[in-house]
């Protein structure tokens, strides 16, 4: 897979559900533009329908194809790829992203320079504006809202951000690991199953003392649309839990109880109020459905 061998190898993990063209995509793009690093890629398969394991099998033979019986979300379909990956460091890479430019060397280079980092991202871009920015880092949370903003969101790539830097955390779309850090922290905590994940874990590569990183110089490009999934009942439930989880994991003494307060009470009524006046009941029964969830989970709720 590669024409070199100065830098140690990269376990390449995606997660397929039902998206046997875009994992082909993705698998071509590796494979046209990554030649300055040596790689696997582990393609762990969610419970597809219409036997798109096999057919992934069949397509690429070198790939590991990974077949799980059950939808085991975004950190548990990772997670079971990281425990058969074996590389120096893991490349999580959505399986509707896309490479146009050999880059990963960059990302290990920002490992080798610091050994205090534990994770780096590159800049995603969105596919269908490819001059359009997503991800060049993160802003902290907010103490007690957990609100923050994606450095660079929508503004056109003029090279403002091609520069390395320290952030808070990273995107789930396409970040790199160090495999040791994993071992040290944990695995990517899985009962949240769907959004704040990577926030979460985060958190966790910080509370043990790594430092997280962007690098510009290796770009992802990304298919998610600029505007889609912001109102789905499947979105407000997930994420009204898993704020929620991630305020009484990571959050202490009075803050926690003011952080979870202010969601469970103001941000909840708010938005509640907001989708009933839109005549969107189902997004406000979904919030409500959310805080319960979140009530009868905290028996499972130790630190991973």
């Amino acid at each position: 897979m590669s024409d070199t061998i100065s830098y140690p190898l990269i376990s390449i993990i995606t997660i397929n559900y039902n998206g046997l063209q875009d994992t082909c995509e993705l698998i071509d793009s590796l494979y046209s533009c990554i030649h300055s690093v040596t790689y696997e890629i582990i393609v762990v398969d969610n419970a597809s329908e219409n036997q798109e394991a096999s057919v992934i099998k069949q397509k690429y033979p070198s790939v590991n194809v990974i077949e799980s019986k059950d939808n085991l979300g975004f950190s548990g379909g990772n997670n079971l790829g990281i425990r058969q990956a074996k590389g120096d460091f893991i490349l999580l890479l959505n399986n509707d992203t896309l490479v146009e430019k050999d880059g990963f060397h960059q990302l290990i280079e920002t490992f080798n320079q610091n050994p205090s980092v534990g994770m780096v991202c590159p800049k995603i871009r969105f596919a269908d504006d490819e001059i359009i920015i997503q991800y060049a880092g993160y802003t902290e949370l907010s103490s007690i809202t957990l609100r923050n903003r994606a450095i660079g969101l929508g503004e056109k790539d003029k090279g403002q951000y091609n520069k390395c830097y320290q952030t808070s955390y990273v995107h789930g779309a396409a970040v790199m690991i160090r495999k040791e850090a994993i071992n040290k922290v944990g695995l990517m905590p899985e009962i949240f199953f769907l959004y704040y994940e990577e926030i979460d874990w985060s958190t966790s590569f910080k509370e043990h003392g790594y430092e997280i990183w962007y690098n510009g110089n290796c770009t992802i490009y990304h298919k998610e649309s600029q505007s889609v999934g912001q109102e789905s009942a499947m979105r407000s439930y997930y994420m009204m839990r898993n704020r929620l989880l991630y305020a009484w994991r990571h959050k202490h003494g009075w803050q926690k109880w003011a952080s979870i307060i202010y969601l469970m009470v103001i941000a909840a009524g708010k938005n509640s109020m907001l989708h009933i006046s839109e005549k969107k009941p189902q997004l406000a029964l979904a919030i409500f459905k959310g805080i319960i969830a979140f009530i009868f989970m905290k028996n499972k709720l130790k630190q991973q």
